[in-house]
């Protein structure tokens, strides 16, 4: 449960899938749902996938919106059974801690970066080209049981 800094290597993906998402509470819900959709169509286990999905989406909601700007969901299935999910924002400014601390027993937010480095394997940030600039991707990585994949 290691958050990597530099620029992470993609594995070759065996499936794929990206949609542009309103940067909504309703863009949030339905990255969810359709993480959910796409996993069972690959044969992969979801629970902790879909835990994920909806904390980044989330966080690119609340933290990375710019009017008029989508957010990117990707899921990428590698055949080194390894499932990496990617929601880009606008926001490059706005990049998550390195350490995510925790919140007092009070605090009503705060976990969810908690949560996605208790459920992946790795996580990071990776910061759009220079041109680009404006946005970042924020990554997560589970290792996914081979025999439970179709």
């Amino acid at each position: 449960m290691n958050q990597e800094i530099a620029r992470s290597q993609t594995p070759t993906p065996v499936h794929q899938f990206t949609i542009l998402l309103s940067a909504t509470r309703r863009g949030a819900r339905l990255a969810r749902l359709l993480t959910r959709e796409q996993l069972h169509s690959w044969g992969c286990p979801s629970d902790a996938a879909e835990h994920v999905v909806a904390e980044l989406a989330n966080n690119a909601v609340l933290h990375g919106h710019v009017p008029g700007r989508s957010f990117r969901l990707g899921l990428l299935l590698s055949a080194a059974t390894t499932l990496r999910i990617e929601v880009t924002d606008a926001r490059a400014d706005r990049s998550p801690p390195l350490h995510p601390r925790r919140p007092s027993a009070e605090a009503e937010s705060g976990r969810g970066l908690l949560l996605i480095e208790a459920l992946a394997d790795r996580w990071g940030t990776d910061l759009g080209p220079l041109p680009l600039r404006p946005c970042k991707t924020i990554w997560a990585e589970l290792d996914v049981p081979r025999k439970r994949r179709r």
